[in-house]
């Protein structure tokens, strides 16, 4: 049987591959939506789909990662919410500013309506719960706008740290991008082991800018752009806006992001 990274083997005793599956947090992970494609004549209905390395990362962390369905029905997100041991967002497009009164133009901005109005409430729904969120690129952009919180929708304007080196922070997902810097004792620094600063991937043109309702902010940039966000007081609310799920299996820190949110589920 194949080795796992936890392991490095795959015996019975390997607490990802072997045991009772049953043992397994359950995880939802919300989807993404995709227009549907022309099959001849015919427009396809859209599909709702997930990332095979986001699932990958959940599965290989130790849960059981189950793609979510998009809804606007109040009492199913509950239901999931309540039946679930935690919950993923995953990247995408861009959170419509009109959703903390921004009525501007933002050129370049592209959004998705039904997947704003179903992670709006999804997220509200598991800080209430207190579920284990974990959130990445716009899903942490919007668990800061789901909690009142603002976005900045242009990143390459956003003034620098002085002395820094600046970085583009776009389409860099396999490779580190530049380095964050982790505040110490807040749940990312505990989550990835008690590192200080450590090198992450990017690729985002907006970011967190007024933090929403008891959120702090847990790590920038080295050149001070906002990169995680936390909820105090949780069992584990953490948002970070690079993307652990391409690079787990090459970053140990990154990896142990996903193993904490999982522990963190049990």
């Amino acid at each position: 049987m194949a080795s796992c990274v936890s392991c490095d083997t795959c015996d019975p005793s390997c607490p990802v591959h072997g045991g009772d599956a049953r043992s397994r947090p359950l995880i939802f992970v919300a989807p993404r939506l995709e227009a549907g494609k022309l099959y001849g004549e015919e427009l396809l209905s859209p599909n709702e789909t997930t990332t095979k390395c986001y699932v990958d990362a959940v599965f290989e962390a130790g849960g059981l990662p189950v793609m979510m369905n998009l809804t606007e029905d109040a009492s199913l997100i509950e239901e999931y919410v309540r039946r679930a041991d935690g919950v993923c967002l995953p990247g995408g497009p861009d959170v419509s500013p009109r959703l903390w009164g921004d009525s501007s133009v933002h050129p370049g901005c592209t959004s998705c309506p039904e997947r704003d109005t179903f992670e709006l409430a999804l997220i509200r729904a598991c800080v209430e719960a207190d579920k284990p969120l974990f959130t990445i690129c716009r899903g942490t952009q919007m668990l800061n706008v789901a909690l009142g919180g603002t976005l900045n929708m242009d990143v390459p304007s956003i003034p620098r740290k002085a002395g820094s080196v600046p970085h583009d922070h776009a389409n860099l997902m396999y490779e580190p991008s530049h380095d964050v810097l982790i505040a110490e004792g807040s749940l990312l620094c505990h989550a990835c082991g008690g590192e200080a600063r450590y090198a992450v991937n990017s690729a985002h043109h907006c970011c967190v800018e007024k933090l929403g309702r008891g959120l702090v902010l847990s790590a920038v940039s080295d050149d001070g752009i906002p990169e995680c966000v936390e909820l105090p007081g949780k069992k584990f609310v953490l948002g970070v806006q690079w993307h652990p799920e391409y690079t787990w299996q090459s970053s140990d820190l990154d990896f142990l992001l996903w193993k904490s949110f999982v522990e963190a589920c049990r």
